[in-house]
């Protein structure tokens, strides 16, 4: 069982003021009141940029991608409220939205579930989350993480894979993010899927979970949005939390995001943890201060999975390049240096990655 996953997806802001139908370009921001200026950053930086653009100019290459490798699931942590809402959350510094008539950029993207348990779903208040949730569900898409109570925040997603097979998602955001805690959902409250990943407590919670929905030939997924932004360690705190999640919980694949940049990975019992995708597509261009990261380098995720078992039995990445609010392949130097990157960063973790001769990375070898 083939799935695609990533980062977080951003495509609010800058990015919503390019498509067919943006938002109002206000923004609450202490240093920028207007969304355009994310656009004239990005166009000094790459040069001009079209507007509007059609829903599929924001993918570029990863589409042909998506297509060549057939994912049976197509997995993102949508980091952006997708709302006409004007009641901007007070207190907080960056408010992420896209216009719900520009919600046609997702389909075009084919994805299949949205994960929402992040410190953005909620930037436009509750009627934003509720009109997300709405908008999202109308157009086809499962999400999982946040919804109007704690239950339906936990509820996990659950999409048919072909042959029997499914795969059950499920999302939950750490305050660690950066997630307010007023955000975490209650019994009769809406709200993400909030969790310390130092407690027990939601380990216990996703495994009744998984343990109510998954069959035989089902591969159980945890979406986390977790830790800083910036930066290569790994807490323990999270490491504990992730190996929890696959012994005590059911999980066969730890998909981590939060990070503004890709992080380490690591096997454990033969199943993937991934520590920080990386962003895929954000407004980010042309924003100075952490080069060394070089954050405009992303990866396209498709991991292969043994329904039977939920093991890994194989890993491609595709390393790809943010430029002009849009997805391009790669470059030989760019590829070498994520390749590098990761394996440092994962050294430990029983994965080493090579790259192929069309300058995509794979699982070389694998420690069980």
């Amino acid at each position: 069982m083939r799935l695609f996953l990533c980062g977080d997806v951003m495509t609010g802001r800058g990015i919503d003021q390019i498509l067919a139908r943006p938002s109002a370009p206000q923004l609450h921001e202490p240093w920028v009141t207007d969304a355009r200026h994310y656009r004239a950053l990005a166009e000094r930086e790459h040069g001009p940029i079209p507007a509007p653009v059609a829903p599929s100019y924001i993918w570029g290459d990863a589409l042909g991608w998506l297509e060549r490798f057939e994912p049976a699931l197509r997995l993102i942590n949508l980091e952006t409220a997708v709302t006409r809402s004007e009641s901007w959350w007070r207190g907080k510094g960056v408010h992420y939205r896209m216009h719900p008539d520009n919600a046609s950029v997702l389909e075009s993207g084919a994805i299949d579930c949205c994960a929402l348990a992040n410190n953005h779903v909620l930037d436009w208040g509750f009627e934003g989350l509720s009109e997300t949730v709405a908008t999202l569900e109308g157009l086809g898409m499962e999400t999982a993480g946040a919804g109007e109570s704690l239950a339906a925040a936990r509820a996990p997603a659950v999409l048919a894979a072909g042959a029997g097979r499914r795969v059950i998602v499920l999302a939950m955001g750490s305050g660690s993010s950066g997630i307010p805690s007023d955000w975490a959902a209650g019994p009769d409250r809406a709200g993400v899927w909030r969790i310390d990943e130092a407690e027990d407590a939601p380990i216990a919670a996703v495994a009744e979970q998984v343990a109510a929905v998954k069959g035989e030939l089902d591969v159980a997924v945890a979406s986390v949005h977790w830790g800083a932004n910036w930066g290569y360690a790994v807490p323990g705190e999270q490491r504990r939390f992730a190996r929890a999640l696959i012994d005590r919980a059911g999980v066969d694949l730890v998909h981590g995001q939060s990070s503004h940049h890709p992080k380490g990975m690591e096997l454990h019992r033969g199943c993937l943890i991934l520590y920080g995708c990386g962003d895929f597509l954000n407004d980010y261009e042309g924003i100075p201060g952490e080069e060394t990261y070089r954050p405009e380098l992303t990866l396209m995720l498709f991991p292969d999975l043994d329904p039977e078992t939920g093991r890994l039995t194989g890993l491609t990445l595709r390393p790809m390049r943010i430029a002009g609010f849009r997805l391009m392949d790669a470059n030989g130097e760019e590829a070498d240096w994520l390749l590098q990157t990761l394996n440092r960063e994962s050294e430990g973790g029983g994965v080493r990655l090579g790259k192929d001769g069309q300058g995509s990375l794979f699982l070389e070898t694998a420690i069980p």
